[in-house]
């Protein structure tokens, strides 16, 4: 059985950007994003590396989306979705006890 191959290319000027790779190298790759983001020789930008690095998060395999998805920070509170908070019903606000 073959491995399919993902490739991401980027033209910039007489540049060519062309990443190759597997679903098992994708974070390497987005590593490989941000090294080159930071060499100053190269005009591969950190734009360039968010744009790109957006595609291959986009490209991601249903089952590693939801893995993502579910492992996400979890709000601690929930707020009223539409319409005013009411503090009627609290007694007192003491800022106090914070600091």
């Amino acid at each position: 059985m073959t491995e399919e191959i993902n490739v991401l290319a980027l033209v910039k000027g007489a540049e060519r950007y062309v990443f190759m790779f597997n679903d098992s190298r994708r974070a390497e790759t987005l590593r490989t994003l941000g090294r080159y983001a930071s060499n100053p020789e190269l005009s591969f930008s950190w734009y360039d590396a968010a744009v790109l690095s957006q595609k291959i998060r986009a490209q991601a395999p249903t089952e590693e989306k939801s893995a993502t998805a579910s492992s996400a920070v979890k709000p601690r509170f929930e707020f009223p979705a539409n319409g005013a908070i009411d503090i009627s019903s609290v007694d007192h606000l003491d800022f106090d006890e914070f600091e």
